[in-house]
């Protein structure tokens, strides 16, 4: 998968929802303008015959793929997590529960053994670790040597 093009011709298809002026173009109604030519010229997806649906259905399947856990793969590891709460928490949870996927075991791992395990994907581990616990997705002991995946 493609994710820059897959997310690129979502956008595409937002704006031609969006605009009165690319959705008439797209069905084939009235003049287009030069702006609105070159915008219609970059969809790759859009042909004389009008949308390409095999190839907007991929796309619709890669956007899919993208929400689950396994997506964080398709991204570069995470030297900087976000500041912002809603925009970090969702992160955390997905590396959370894609460690714990390979691990696969629902069985308690050691501190040690978790942090080396999200060290694969995000540099600052303790901020995963403390966003999970908070969230409920894990639980740790109380002396806090081993986490379980709750989910």
């Amino acid at each position: 998968m493609a994710l820059t093009t897959a997310v690129a011709r979502a956008r595409q298809a937002v704006a031609v929802l969006a605009s009165p002026t690319l959705r008439a173009a797209v069905v084939g109604d009235g003049e287009l303008d030069d702006r609105t030519r070159a915008a219609l010229a970059a969809f790759d997806w859009l042909g004389d015959d009008g949308p390409d649906t095999p190839l907007l259905g991929r796309t619709a399947q890669d956007l899919q793929r993208l929400q689950a856990p396994a997506a964080l793969l398709e991204f570069d590891w995470i030297a900087r997590m976000p500041v912002r709460d809603v925009e970090r928490h969702p992160i955390s949870v997905r590396i959370v529960a894609l460690v714990f996927a390979r691990l696969g075991s629902p069985r308690p791992v050691s501190e040690a053994v978790l942090n080396a395990a999200i060290a694969m994907f995000a540099e600052d581990v303790a901020i995963v670790r403390r966003d999970a616990v908070d969230l409920g997705v894990l639980e740790r002991t109380d002396d806090g040597g081993s986490y379980r995946y709750v989910g």
